[in-house]
This record gives C-alpha cells, structure tokens and sequence, in this order.
C-alpha cells in the first residue's frame, strides 16, 4: 500500500476558500431567455408544455412567512449558490428561500382540462403556494413531483401568483444530499439548494394518463407494459420497427392502485404535515404485451431504441424503449461476470459526480450534458456510474441513444459521518474492517440514529427505482456507497429486488459488505489492483479506483490539489493511466474481474483527478 499517498488524502474542509470563477464554453454562451428549453422528460411526452425556466424573483428570509417584497432576481433552474443564477448565495439551514413567478392567464384548451405544474427537482424541502393557497410540500431534493393546480387558477383573464419556499438543511440533518456539504473540501463539495431542474405548465385531459413502466422481456422479446391512468380507459400502445408497427390493445380496466411516489405504507413518514405532491393520488392499471419478432437488441456498440407511442381517451404520450437484459451469469471458465443480453461484457466504468463549476448541479445546456457522455465514449468507456446523485431525466435519454451503460447510486444521506471509521481505517485494514454485521448496534457508527432518517431514505430509494425503471441503459442499482448513512442492508437489497428483479444490484460499494447483492465491490486507491474471488458466488467489480490527480493552472478551482496519486503534468498523468489500465486491469479481466470505474469525469472544486477539467476546456488523458 502507498501509505504517503494514503495519508496525504486525508479529507479536510476548506470551506473559507474562494473558489476561482471558472465557466464552461455553453454557461459563457447561455441565453436566459431560451434556457434549456428541450422536453424535460423525454420518456414520457406530450405536445404541450409551459415551460417556467428562467428569471424568478426571490427572497432569503429568517421565518416561513412570505416576504413583503422580493429584492433581486434568480435565474431558474440554477440553484442560489450557482454562479449561473446570478444569485451566489448559500441557503443555511435556518433561512428559507422564496420564489416567485406570476404565470398569465391560462385557458384551457379543452372542457374538463387539467393543469399539471413540474417541478424536476428541488433541493432538499420545497413548499408551493398558488394564489396564497398551499398544493404541495415536498420532501427530497433529487426527485420530481407533479401537482395538479386547475382547482386553485384564477377565474380566466387574471394572473396567478405562483410562491415555492424552500429549506434546505444540507449536511445538518440526515436528509439525503448526497456530495454536498457546507463546510466544502477534498471529496465534499459545495451546497447547493432551491429549484434545480426544469419547471413546466402541462395540460392534459380530464382523463389522462398518468405513468407508465416499461419492462422489456428479452428472452421472449416482448415489452410488457403498465399503463396508469385517473379513471378507468381503454389503452392503446404501439411500437414502430423497422417490420412494421406493433400493437396492443386493452379495454378499461378498474382495478385501482395507489401510486408508490410518495407514499410508501409499511414505511411512513412521522412527520404529519408532508403533503403528497403526486397529481392523482389513485390510478388505474391496465398491461398490455407487444411481441417484437426478429427483435433489434441494444449495447453501447448499437443503442437502437424504439419508439413508442401510448393512447388512452383522447389523451397520447410519446416514449421509447429498448430490448436489452442485464444479468450475472457463469463465463466460459465458470466464474460469475456481468452479462448484457446473456454474454458476457466488461465494464469499462468511470465515476460521474455531475457537478458544474458555473451551475454545480444543473449543467448548462443539454449539449454540456451530451459532451461529458461523448468524451467518455471517445475514451472508450461504455459505463458511467452516476455517483449520489439523480440526474436530470435529459442525461438519461442521451445514454440511452448514445450507447452508455449507467450504475446508479442511490442519495446518500445520514448524519454527519466519523470520517475515520468510514472513510480511513476501512482503507488501511480492509479485510478487517471492510465487513460489519448488519444490524442497529450500527446506526450511530454509520450515522443512521434518526427512524425518521432511516424511512425517508428507504422512500426515496423505492422512488428512486420506479422513477428509473424504464431507462434502458441502466444496469446497475448502487444501495450504499462506502458505509455514508449505511443501514440494514441486507434488508435493503431485499426490498430493491421486490421493485426490480431485471436488473443486479451493488449492495455496498466500496466496504462493509453484508455479502448479498450481486457484487463484490471494492474500492482501492492505494494497493496494486488484484482479483477477489467471493464466498458468496458473486461477480467482482472494482467500484472505485484511479484517481490520478494533475492540477492545471487557470482550470482549476483552487491551487490546492486533492487526488489519490498526484502527477505535475497531463502527459505524466496520461502515461500513469495507460500504464495502469494495461499492467493492473487488462490482466484481470481473463481471471474475471467483470469492471472497473475510474475516479472520474471531470475536477470538481479542489479534486482535481479528473479525465477533463473542471470547466470541461482540456482533457488531461488521450484515449
């Protein structure tokens, strides 16, 4: 073990640096006016859509109450402490943040139409009002939630005054926030806060559907479909391939089911006052299965996807899907791998943080996101495991047409964490302390003391994959990242396999494994690379490893450089990759190491061991 470089890394906070005004060529280029301006949602599309994006008065108060006047602007959806936002200031856990923006007047097109308001995210507790009038408090700052307002809009030719306060707690509390901290430094970054992704008006029918699930069933090449609607319909659905157009047809079906988003029975919330946010609180399922003869399968190599079309009443939706499986299965020499579409394929991962130095969690433009995928697959990478963090649903679709595959991690939360029982001494003692029993003598050594903690993550996990479940390139569910707000895991793995058998899922990454899940998952930054073979019959992944660490004047945040080995030059450091992907990993592969995933992207802030800069001008490493 390379102990100088180990001790060298030891995480500290930095948070009294000012950080250097770095931009991307798309935030010097933005528009505010025509800001991110594509479908938000590209999985589930209609033709109308009100978008809410940008400038939007807001107010930062010491109480809930509404402010009297609102004295500057925030471009949504940057969070305040972006420099996009034109705000630039941090949200702390004792203030709250008020937006406000007067929507016109809006007429229906239709009798009976209904009024949908989208919110993608907003970070970490959001409040709405309309009209003075309170439809929705939402808890959870990484995914989306829908709320039906026909019922409070003004009578026709008067304005409506649309209020969000928000609150934001960030490394205070146990809510989920994944790399954000207030006290920034080493592999924490900056907070941020408020409305992040896009907002947008719909109007629908009064008889509408509400969501789908989309499960491709690759050994007998059909797609299943769920189709929710609010009342009882008669469902339409059909696929376009290159043979023809595929239907399926059901008549109405009255079987009612409660949305899961939000509402999780056998796990409440305590808190009394959270108000479900979802726009129909019952739905009605109908499922329908369309064959796909001589079906076209997807890989990263040739993601063909097709197109989809779904009717119920008068209202239509346009997806996609894909015909594609991921397994683990036995290779030519009897070990278990990682298998896309029963063969078996290793994964040449890197880790994505999706952090932006001039809009931190909300990249710029739909092509900043595009050139953070391109450039992987340039590199020849054909994963990206996208680290506590939900993107933006646009990030999703481009991997999905583009070719990459996605290990997603779940949020991770918790109260604030013993750095060196987490992070430190599983790093020097792994066999020692790599593993722990799975039970609550753990919780305040894994910062999980709070019930009320412990059931919003499991909500939010069990949101999280049905939120995702019809994105074809993900391959992977990622429970728990090196102990941060770990519990229960075994229990947890369970619980995921009820909502999602299609998919293999990585119960801890990095250390404490409870030995279930579908990998062995290790971290290792300071150690010569070696294969591991598991007592419980699971495939071997390196979930974290690399990290090679160059600083580039004038590209980075800070002169401080944090990275787990450090090298003064990009062509030093491209030299240390090739030769540590050509002696340490290629060998491994034919022992049956199913993956790797490279530390990372790009620079965030001071860790600056990325593939690109943190402003995305240089790549440090030729492909």
């Amino acid at each position: 073990m390379d102990l100088i470089d180990a001790i060298q890394n030891i995480d500290r906070t930095h948070e009294d640096d000012v950080l250097a005004r770095l931009s991307t060529v798309w935030g010097e280029q933005l528009i505010s006016d025509r800001l991110l301006t594509e479908y938000p949602r590209p999985q589930f599309v209609r033709e109308n859509c009100i978008n809410l994006n940008g400038y939007w008065d807001c107010s930062f108060t010491d109480t809930k109450s509404a402010p009297g006047s609102f004295d500057q602007q925030i471009l949504v959806p940057f969070s305040p402490e972006s420099i996009l936002s034109g705000v630039e200031r941090t949200l702390q856990p004792d203030e709250y943040l008020w937006y406000r923006r007067v929507l016109p007047s809006l007429s229906a097109p239709s009798a009976g139409a209904r009024l949908l308001l989208h919110f993608g995210a907003a970070d970490q507790i959001a409040e709405v009002y309309l009209n003075g009038i309170s439809v929705c408090r939402h808890v959870g700052g990484y995914l989306p939630f829908t709320i039906d307002i026909t019922d409070t809009l003004q009578s026709s030719g008067e304005d409506n005054v649309l209020l969000v306060c928000i609150q934001d707690f960030s490394d205070t509390s146990w809510h989920s926030r994944g790399k954000q901290t207030l006290k920034r430094g080493g592999m924490y970054y900056t907070a941020q806060s408020g409305i992040w992704q896009s907002v947008w008006l719909e109007w629908v029918p009064e008889e509408y559907i509400c969501k789908v699930h989309i499960h491709p069933d690759y050994d007998l090449s059909v797609i299943e479909l769920t189709v929710d609607t609010n009342t009882p319909l008669a469902v339409h659905a059909a696929i376009s391939t290159t043979d023809g157009i595929f239907t399926a047809d059901a008549e109405e079906n009255s079987a009612s089911v409660s949305d899961p988003l939000e509402r999780d029975s056998e796990h409440p919330l305590e808190s009394s006052d959270t108000m479900p946010c979802n726009h129909t609180a019952l739905c009605f399922r109908t499922t329908l299965r369309i064959q796909i003869p001589n079906a076209h399968h997807w890989t990263p190599e040739d993601p063909f996807l097709y197109p989809l079309e779904i009717t119920a009443g008068s209202d239509t939706v346009t997806s996609y899907c894909a015909m594609r499986c991921y397994s683990i299965e036995q290779n030519w020499e009897g070990k278990p791998v990682f298998c896309l579409n029963h063969e078996p394929y290793f994964l040449w991962g890197v880790l994505d943080q999706g952090y932006w130095p001039d809009g931190l969690y909300t990249a710029p433009s739909d092509e900043a996101l595009i050139y953070d995928i391109t450039q992987m697959k340039a590199h020849h990478f054909n994963m990206l495991r996208k680290h506590a963090k939900i993107e933006t649903p646009r990030w999703y679709y481009h991997c999905d047409r583009l070719g990459m595959i996605v290990w997603q991690d779940m949020v991770s939360g918790g109260s604030s964490y013993a750095k060196p029982l987490v992070s430190y001494l599983p790093t020097l003692l792994p066999d020692l302390l790599g593993r722990m029993p799975d039970n609550k003598v753990n919780y305040p050594m894994l910062s999980r003391t709070s019930r009320e903690g412990r059931q919003q993550w499991v909500i939010e996990m069990r949101n999280t994959i049905d939120y995702l479940y019809n994105v074809p390139s993900i391959a992977t569910w990622v429970l728990f990242n090196e102990g941060w707000g770990q519990f229960n895991a075994r229990s947890m793995t369970r619980i995921a396999l009820q909502l999602d058998t299609s998919r293999p899922i990585d119960q801890a990454s990095g250390w404490f494994d409870q030995g279930t899940g579908s990998y062995r998952s290790v971290h290792n930054y300071f150690r010569k690379q070696e294969m591991q073979t598991d007592p419980h019959g699971r495939a071997f992944v390196i979930s974290e490893c690399g990290g090679f660490a160059c600083h580039v004047d004038g590209h980075s945040s800070v002169d401080r450089i944090f990275g787990y080995k450090k090298y003064d030059t990009p062509e030093a450091l491209d030299t240390a990759f090739h030769q540590f992907i050509e002696n340490e990993i290629h060998p491994l592969i034919q022992k049956g190491l199913s993956g790797i995933v490279y530390t990372q992207v790009s620079d965030v802030e001071e860790e600056v061991n990325g593939i690109l800069t943190y402003d995305r001008k240089i790549c440090k490493i030729t492909p």
